[in-house]
């Protein structure tokens, strides 16, 4: 028969795995989240790489749509300095609104819309529309699993422990 020593000691060591087994996982799904944050990273930098040529091809031909180039500068450039997830969901919203207005401006200029160099811009941002769709989606799963996680019973004992935090949805205004 086992004692009461031994019979202790197992149910501590039984506890201490379980505490680890729990923090390795929390651990494993935060850095899933920071790297998936980080693959939106790459792709909402390539589409801020691809409007100043966009602007550029734009402009040649038309005057009154300046108001526009300015603004989706000046999102570029706040989006670039803004890390909170939010904060920066409602600021690329903004941008795709922009992006999709000077790309639906080929169709009042024909010499736009057959111009070799604004076609393949379309291609280069849809491409990165698709891949930035993708990217969000697995990053939003990623923050969904974290946060289901630091929710869920026996795991919140050890993240609530250890301060784990609630990360942030990105979203695109409207969503």
């Amino acid at each position: 028969m086992l004692s009461f020593g031994i019979l202790g000691s197992l149910l501590v060591l039984a506890a201490l795995v379980w505490a680890i087994w729990i923090y390795n996982r929390l651990v494993r799904d935060r850095h899933r989240v920071l790297a998936a944050w980080s693959d939106i990273n790459v792709q909402l930098k390539r589409r801020h790489d691809l409007i100043p040529k966009l602007v550029e091809a734009v402009q040649g031909y038309t005057a009154y749509e300046q108001a526009t180039l300015q603004t989706l500068t000046a999102l570029r450039t706040r989006s670039g300095q803004t890390e909170d997830p939010a904060a920066r969901g409602a600021l690329e919203a903004q941008i795709t609104t922009g992006v999709h207005r000077l790309l639906a401006l080929a169709e009042a200029y024909p010499d736009l819309k057959a111009s070799a160099n604004f076609l393949e811009l379309q291609r280069d941002i849809s491409a990165v529309e698709d891949s930035l769709q993708h990217a969000r989606r697995y990053y939003n799963g990623a923050v969904r699993n974290l946060n289901t996680r630091i929710d869920s019973f026996p795991d919140l004992f050890i993240a609530r422990t250890l301060g784990y935090r609630y990360a942030v949805y990105f979203q695109r205004e409207g969503q």
